[in-house]
């Protein structure tokens, strides 16, 4: 055979085995051994962990009283915000060392600290924002921003991003009588109050008379306004001289919003959800 013929011939031959292979089937795949039933299911990844040097509150002092507003429907959103899986308060050791030694001090006084926020992820933060983006999502304004426009929140400084909450080692606190009753829940879907109301109109929250609710974005939440009671600002003075003599700084604009001022990440925003399961 010339060859011309032999090539003309090894192709042929090749493009019958390559049609052949093209139709033939694919194997099908081995099966996939089944889990076996008493396996426990794999653990669902939940983001970020925190530093070795967070904490959860209760590890350092049971005894402080906890409402974290953002983890249920409690709050000026009106929703759970993104990343409180569960109601805890995470801080940084120090800041939680240093709001234990504030407890002991309230404890003797007869009062007892009561948390609503503490660590915030950065994604809560961002939640807020996209909140503030949505003129109409105003359910809650009728308790929490009675007398100021939604537009108004972020530029008069009642909503912050980023926020000093995101580096672990600040607080949003009250003080609660040690001998008070648990507050009434909240029930979603309730008729509104302003929390510029007086105490005992508006939500029926265990704390001491602070002048308004605690998230009042109103200027009669400024610690030092003038229009309160002489009972409330004798009680915000009482916890302002608190958390100072432990080196927490109040943030003017909130009764309730303290900053420890030798916080270890004075520089950094975290993101890890609010669980036990982001701790070391």
């Amino acid at each position: 055979m010339g060859t011309g013929r032999r090539a003309t011939a090894v192709l042929a031959v090749a493009a019958a085995l390559l049609a052949a292979a093209c139709q033939r089937p694919a194997p099908s795949p081995s099966p996939s051994p089944s889990p076996s039933p008493s396996a426990p299911p794999s653990p669902t990844p939940t983001g970020p962990r925190a530093p070795a040097d967070f904490v959860d509150l209760t590890t350092v002092d049971p005894t402080v009283r906890t409402d974290i507003r953002y983890a249920g429907p409690h709050n000026f959103v009106g929703r759970p915000i993104d990343g409180y899986a569960e109601p805890r308060c995470l801080l940084t050791r120090p800041a939680a060392q240093a709001l234990h030694r504030v407890q002991t001090a309230a404890l003797a006084g007869g009062h007892s600290l009561k948390v609503y926020d503490c660590y915030r992820p950065q994604r809560a933060a961002d939640d807020f924002v996209a909140w503030a983006k949505l003129p109409g999502e105003q359910r809650m304004k009728g308790e929490f921003y009675p007398g100021v426009p939604k537009d108004r929140l972020f530029a008069d400084g009642y909503i912050g991003a980023p926020t000093a909450h995101s580096r672990g080692s600040t607080v949003d606190l009250t003080l609660v009588p040690v001998s008070a009753a648990a507050q009434p829940a909240y029930t979603p879907g309730r008729p509104l109050v302003p929390c510029t109301d007086p105490a005992g109109r508006r939500f029926a929250d265990d704390s001491i008379d602070m002048g308004t609710g605690f998230d009042c974005f109103d200027p009669r939440a400024h610690t030092a306004d003038a229009r309160i009671s002489d009972t409330a600002r004798s009680n915000r003075d009482l916890l302002r001289r608190l958390m100072s003599a432990q080196g927490f700084e109040n943030y003017p604009l909130e009764w309730w919003h303290y900053r420890y001022v030798d916080e270890p990440y004075p520089d950094t925003w975290f993101d890890f959800p609010v669980a036990g399961s982001s701790l070391r």
